[in-house]
């Protein structure tokens, strides 16, 4: 297990270097998307002006404050909560975000599945797990919402975050066909046809 502090944009070798249980600290940029953001990109054929080339994107619907364009707030928008949502539900989205547009790193909670192992692997990308419950800390870790686009579906418009000191995040899913949730899921079964065989249950 290594701690890796990440300048974004990152490239492909520096995220194939990670593995799981490894932890990663993000700075700079980083990039919030969620649900509707990605059907209206990928199945509705809108496109984003930013570049996320080698960039991290967090599975997210803030809670923000219109306080008008400043020095501060330049987008206009102050953050008041940064919540990261489950993941599960866009897992057909993760290909494409790497493909198309270059994404390297999936930020949620929950977890990934198959698919989205199988670009992990092929395109080289992470997924970094966030525990649930944490927003508030979350929040304190981004320092200014630089700019907005897809504003049209807030809260679920993506989100250019200004970012410092993001983690550590906990790699949970990596470009060599590491999963943790894989790792856990049979450790479970084989625990509880222990205890099963324990009873004296037949399966």
């Amino acid at each position: 297990m290594a701690h890796y502090e990440l300048n974004m944009p990152v490239s492909e070798e520096q995220v194939r270097k990670l593995r799981i249980n490894d932890t990663v600290t993000l700075h700079q940029t980083l990039y919030g998307i969620r649900d509707a953001t990605q059907i209206h990109m990928f199945d509705h054929g809108r496109k984003t002006r930013f570049d996320l080339r080698g960039h991290a994107v967090v599975h997210t619907a803030p809670n923000v404050k219109w306080v008008g364009e400043t020095k501060e707030h330049p987008s206009g928008y102050a953050p008041i909560c940064i919540g990261t949502t489950t993941s599960a539900r866009m897992e057909r989205f993760t290909q494409p975000l790497m493909a198309q547009y270059g994404v390297r790193i999936i930020i949620g909670k929950g977890g990934l599945f198959a698919s989205s192992a199988k670009a992990f692997s092929e395109l080289g990308g992470v997924y970094l797990a966030i525990i649930g419950g944490t927003a508030a800390l979350e929040t304190t870790w981004i320092e200014q919402i630089e700019e907005v686009d897809l504003d049209d579906l807030n809260p679920e418009s993506l989100w250019k975050f200004r970012i410092r000191g993001f983690g550590p995040l906990l790699v949970a899913m990596d470009s060599h066909g590491g999963s943790l949730y894989t790792a856990v899921n049979a450790k479970a079964k084989d625990q509880r046809a222990g205890v099963l065989a324990a009873l004296g249950v037949k399966t």
